[in-house]
């Protein structure tokens, strides 16, 4: 389902028969339950992303951003390629919704018995805060997506649909800079039960051209908390602390 307003996916990554003939899910290769949001704030043209999961430093495969281009996520049977594409699709100018198309018909789908691209769940998001997000139909469940404004929330293995929505209900709230609200929405995710498994890291990234602390650098924050009890509750302790002293950037237009 190409953006819609909830989508949802709810099998298994695969089905084989026991030798008493009853059936049970083959786990997946890797680890791979996520739940992710992206976020554009028009007042200052910020973009960007977070994301937590019971995953070793879910950060470095997951989240995608190029001040140039927009945001992306990357996960459940992730194919990492889909963000360094999903940004160059959006450099080229092609709407989100088109983005998330190509780039899962397209897909070759080297592993299809035990990383299919039908488990495949990922989002996009240009500079104007337009998006669009898949969820594959295999993707493990709960699974599913829900757009806001702008925002779009995504998650696998997750302890149901609240999870999702709450993400989306708590961004809208005007509860500060684009961070603080990328990080509410983690903490309304994890309200909803959040990744069935628990917690391990989470990470948020935000860019502006040109906006970032010195010169020529586009990243407005960039932070990772790679393996913690209680991962949202330490991004957001950086993040609150980031804001309190929150650095300005060289250029002009940015002040």
């Amino acid at each position: 389902m190409l953006r819609a307003k909830t989508g949802v996916a709810a099998v298994g990554l695969g089905v084989v028969l026991s030798a008493g003939g009853v059936s049970r899910q083959e786990p997946p290769l890797w680890d791979t339950g996520t739940f992710s949001i992206l976020g554009y704030d028009p007042a200052t043209g910020e973009v960007g992303g977070a994301v937590q999961s019971r995953v070793f430093s879910v950060g470095n495969g997951v989240l995608w951003a190029d001040a140039d281009a927009g945001v992306a996520a990357t996960q459940a049977i992730v194919d990492v390629g889909y963000g360094p594409r999903a940004l160059e699709l959006l450099r080229k100018g092609l709407a989100p919704d088109a983005i998330v198309k190509q780039i899962w018909e397209q897909d070759p789908d080297p592993l299809p018995d035990n990383w299919s691209k039908q488990g495949r769940q990922f989002a996009v998001m240009n500079l104007k805060g337009e998006h669009a997000a898949f969820t594959g139909p295999k993707a493990t469940g709960w699974a599913g997506h829900k757009s806001g404004t702008f925002a779009t929330a995504q998650g696998n293995i997750l302890a149901g649909p609240a999870v999702v929505n709450n993400m989306v209900e708590a961004f809208e709230k005007p509860s500060g800079h684009l961070s603080q609200r990328l990080v509410a929405a983690l903490e309304g995710g994890q309200t909803g039960g959040g990744d069935k498994r628990g917690q391990q890291s989470a990470a948020i990234v935000i860019v502006k051209k040109n906006c970032g602390v010195w010169l020529h650098n586009d990243v407005v924050l960039r932070l990772q908390v790679d393996d913690n009890p209680e991962p949202i509750k330490e991004l957001k302790r950086l993040v609150e602390m980031w804001n309190a002293r929150r650095p300005r950037a060289v250029t002009p237009e940015c002040k």
